[in-house]
């Protein structure tokens, strides 16, 4: 941690480092370095005045305010990160958090929302999460403005004596100040886990106001130009982290047996009606306990992951449920993290995402495509397992489907499409010319498999050759890991 403090500022020396930030602008939309700045601290410090000083000079088409303070409803049906991440800006862009996950951690911890165990995987997601976001290419910079207790009360007290700021006290904000040695403490406790070398915390203190915002503009001018120095010297290489998961023993694809795995039409009619009414009825339950789910499909083309995705859609409450088919990302999805179009989707509690394709492109597709760095693809298994491990953490439930079949049994699809005119717009010069890739995706995939099967989020193998087959084994799957979840 970095404490700045002492420094003494003239009213033309914060102007000059307000037009320096303004002027950085500039640069950090030609360099596309997407910035977040992080302003946290004790109620009554003064955050939400120190960033209005802050962005004063600067172009406000290139920059958000995010007041981070109330949480809605919605965001509390959701994962711990989500509401940071979906706000995660683009490339060349910066937001303001009035607030962040730091205060929100320490909070929830001292009310009692979370106890000691589940706290101290929160911490270790943030720390996982920044670290991703600047392997990824962002600067994050933490300031926590830090008042003692005796200002805090007088700034509270002078707060609640205007009728025009009495509504900004609430009784958490007093229980702080009566409190105030645990969350010092505990704050410092959270700021030392959450401390790196990207990502360092700058603590503030805030005795004398314009001396503070001084050191902010000081803080956060550095923080850009060492940035912008590493990336006009040579870029960065981005570090591998090793695994820390477990992970489970899974098959290659190619001694994953297809032939005999068979059903009759019949057996397979009447089975699929009976699995469909228990999964109606299971959905309900999701939706009475509030369990989000998560259903995700990758597998090859002509597999069958569409009338696969069909036999499900079709047992659930329309109300309740999402299908996303996922294509290739959107200009405003590749000026960000390659999990942000993934978090905008994640569902609510009680609520069921159905996945066409998932956040698995990235070491498949863009990996074989060019469309990402190798260190990029290397990084993010570990990445996706974290993602995946913050998922299961938070109560979702997340079944993962790859759905084989073998090359012939494809080649016979894609001709059956190609023939027939009402299916022509299912097979696309891609689809041939990803096929003459076979071998090389195989290779990827049997990877994939191996370094994301971990104990928390396995892949399960739909044997496809036979779609009723694959059908039925991914409805007992899904009824199976919902069960499970009842059960606990």
């Amino acid at each position: 941690m970095k404490t700045e403090t002492g420094t003494r500022y003239t009213k033309e020396e914060r102007n000059a480092l307000r037009t320096a930030l303004a002027n950085r602008q500039q640069l950090i939309k030609e360099k596309k370095l997407p910035v977040i700045v992080m302003v946290e601290g004790w109620s009554a410090s003064g955050k939400g005045s120190a960033i209005s000083s802050t962005i004063r000079l600067m172009d406000p088409r290139f920059f958000k305010v995010y007041n981070m303070d109330k949480i809605t409803e919605d965001e509390w049906r959701r994962p711990f990160l989500y509401r940071y991440a979906v706000r995660m800006p683009g490339q060349g862009q910066v937001a303001f958090f009035d607030g962040s996950y730091l205060d929100e951690a320490v909070k929830d911890h001292l009310v009692g929302l979370t106890d000691k165990k589940e706290y101290e995987k929160v911490i270790t997601s943030i720390r996982d999460y920044e670290r991703s976001m600047t392997d990824n290419g962002y600067l994050i910079i933490k300031v926590f403005l830090n008042v003692d207790k005796k200002t805090q009360k007088k700034r509270l007290k002078a707060l609640q004596e205007s009728k025009n700021t009495a509504w900004r006290v609430v009784d958490e904000d007093l229980w702080q100040n009566e409190n105030y040695e645990l969350f010092a403490k505990t704050y410092e406790e959270a700021r030392a886990a959450t401390a790196t070398e990207d990502c360092p915390w700058h603590v503030l203190e805030v005795s004398n106001e314009k001396d503070m915002e001084g050191d902010l503009l000081s803080v956060i001018t550095h923080a850009i130009d060492s940035r912008l120095a590493l990336l006009d010297e040579k870029g960065r290489d981005r570090r591998l982290t090793k695994n820390p998961f477990a992970l489970k023993k899974i098959k290659p694809l190619a001694k994953v047996k297809l032939e005999d795995k068979v059903i009759p039409e019949a057996e397979y009619r009447k089975e699929l009606d009976r699995l469909q009414k228990k999964l109606s009825k299971l959905h309900y339950k999701l939706y009475r306990k509030k369990i989000p789910m998560i259903i995700a499909y990758e597998g090859w083309d002509a597999a069958g992951k569409g009338g696969n995705i069909k036999r499900v859609a079709t047992a659930l409450d329309c109300r309740g449920y999402e299908v996303f088919p996922i294509a290739s990302p959107t200009a405003e999805e590749k000026s960000r993290h390659f999990l942000w179009r993934f978090y905008n989707r994640l569902p609510k509690t009680g609520h069921i995402a159905i996945f066409d394709r998932t956040w698995y492109g990235r070491v498949m597709v863009e990996r074989l495509e060019g469309f990402c760095s190798e260190n990029d693809w290397q990084r993010a298994y570990n990445e996706i397992n974290e993602f995946e491990r913050d998922l299961t953490d938070s109560g979702v439930i997340l079944v993962k489907f790859w759905v084989q079949i073998d090359k012939d049994t494809q080649l016979e699809r894609f001709t059956e499409r190609q023939n027939t005119p009402e299916k022509q717009w299912k097979i696309t010069e891609e689809d041939w010319r990803n096929r003459e890739k076979w071998d090389l995706y195989e290779t990827a995939i049997d990877e994939m498999l191996q370094k994301t099967n971990t104990v928390f989020a396995p892949w399960t193998i739909l044997e496809s050759n036979d779609k009723y087959y694959a059908r039925i084994k991914a409805l007992k799957g899904i009824i199976e890991a919902i069960e499970a979840k009842l059960e606990e």
